[in-house]
């Protein structure tokens, strides 16, 4: 899976909102969420728009206006986030994974695909971007990443 730099930018801007949130600091600008994250500002422009239209984000116009969490981080998911900025957990060749279908010797893929899927809802949607704030994950992703070979390439 290639986890997109949109994607990643978005996590780490919704994670700034989080954090924003939980210490009562109130909306941040764009200039303010680039800044904390290191992230280019125009480019996460484009990406809080996208968390804007998926509902996200709510915007709050004024000399002290900026962007604040839609609702509480511990009720976003990571997968929230994901389909906002990229579309669907998983695609083949444009399709959804139950959408395909094959013959003959890869007449099963679509089952695979599925099982992907259904590995990366896993994590994505049951890890809220306040549980990535704290590092308090939920036990089957801590348990995924605490498996022996999980930090090691293939």
């Amino acid at each position: 899976m290639d986890i997109s730099a949109r994607t990643e930018y978005a996590v780490r801007a919704m994670l700034a909102l989080a954090e924003a949130q939980r210490d009562d600091v109130g909306p941040l600008s764009v200039q303010a969420l680039a800044e904390r994250q290191e992230l280019p500002r125009k480019f996460l422009e484009a990406i809080v728009a996208d968390l804007r239209a998926a509902g996200l984000v709510h915007s709050v116009r004024g000399a002290r206006g900026g962007y604040t969490l839609a609702r509480p981080g511990s009720e976003v998911t990571l997968g929230d986030v994901f389909r906002a900025v990229d579309g669907p957990l998983a695609e083949v060749r444009g399709l959804r994974p139950h959408e395909t279908s094959y013959s003959g010797v890869a007449q099963h893929l679509p089952t695979v695909w599925v099982a992907v899927r259904a590995a990366l809802r896993e994590v994505l949607d049951r890890t809220s971007v306040a549980d990535v704030l704290t590092g308090d994950l939920p036990a089957p992703v801590r348990a995924m990443a605490e498996a022996p070979d999980a930090w090691q390439n293939r």
